[in-house]
């Protein structure tokens, strides 16, 4: 018997299913396909029509918006009674999340481009908070840097499909890749303080993910970009968004909870099994 028929096994039926639908979510449709199929015209030409400032302005935004997610999760590290360490219900707020970017989308769909450096910095905030809910629904312990940088990388995971540079290494070769400047980073909080906030590992990290997560938000304002989209669609357009990182991070730590249980060589060949499976 192979190897990883053998770690499949080792698998509680629960916990199996639970890694199967973590296959599914990391493998779903890209969030380009997912936003094409809402406002019904692809985002490869609505991104051909995007100002040529656009790229400059989404950047921009992208970093301060991930800056500003580190912030609060140094400021918060420790806190028991912190904002993002609040005791937690047993299931993720997920739909209070949503509520919450829709509000924000809706005056992105009514001020278009120009309401980028405000409302990305909020809703991306919003998305790292619930990204943190869902990772303590998994059992993570927030007072640590470690989760709290792994779910900043969420943000970088958000593109594993076939249009993705990563997508043929698969996930973990994909999350090895963003591990290592997390370790580095937390290495560095670890050994100095929380002063390093400002470091060269940290600078990196946001950087790697800031690079990955820009190409997201491109493809967020390229569906907003639409004439006359309105409240209503721009609303629309983010809780797609918002809903895909969820997605994407109930997967991430749905692994991480497996592995914490079995080990990370057995629910990864475990996770390969299953990649075989749905690919036959």
């Amino acid at each position: 018997m192979e190897p990883s028929s053998l770690a499949a096994q080792s698998l509680s039926d629960d916990d199996l299913k639970a890694l199967r639908r973590a296959k599914h979510e990391l493998e779903s449709p890209a969030l380009a396909m997912k936003l094409a199929s809402m406002v019904g015209a692809p985002l490869e030409k609505l991104l051909s029509r995007m100002p040529a400032f656009a790229n400059e302005k989404v950047a921009d935004a992208t970093e301060l918006a991930l800056r500003k997610c580190l912030a609060i999760a140094l400021r918060t590290l420790g806190r028991r009674d912190g904002a993002l360490a609040l005791v937690a219900p047993e299931k993720p707020s997920n739909l209070l999340h949503k509520f919450a970017v829709a509000t924000t989308g809706a005056a992105g769909g009514a001020f278009g481009l120009f309401a980028l450096p405000v409302e990305l910095p909020v809703t991306t905030t919003l998305m790292f908070r619930s990204i943190c809910d869902i990772a303590r629904s998994e059992g993570e312990d927030l007072t640590s840097i470690d989760t709290q940088l792994q779910c900043l990388t969420v943000l970088g995971m958000g593109s594993t499909s076939s249009a993705d540079d990563d997508a043929d290494f698969g996930y973990f070769i994909m999350r090895g890749a963003l591990a290592q400047a997390v370790s580095k980073a937390s290495s560095e909080i670890a050994t100095k303080g929380f002063t390093t906030h400002g470091s060269a590992a940290l600078l990196r990290l946001v950087n790697t993910i800031a690079a990955r997560f820009s190409v997201q938000v491109s493809e967020q304002i390229a569906a907003k970009s639409i004439p006359a989209i309105g409240a209503v669609l721009g609303a629309m357009v983010n809780t797609v968004f918002i809903d895909h990182f969820q997605q994407v991070a109930h997967a991430h730590f749905t692994v991480r909870r497996l592995e914490r249980q079995y080990g990370q060589q057995t629910v990864e060949a475990a996770y390969q099994t299953i990649d075989i499976a749905l690919d036959g």
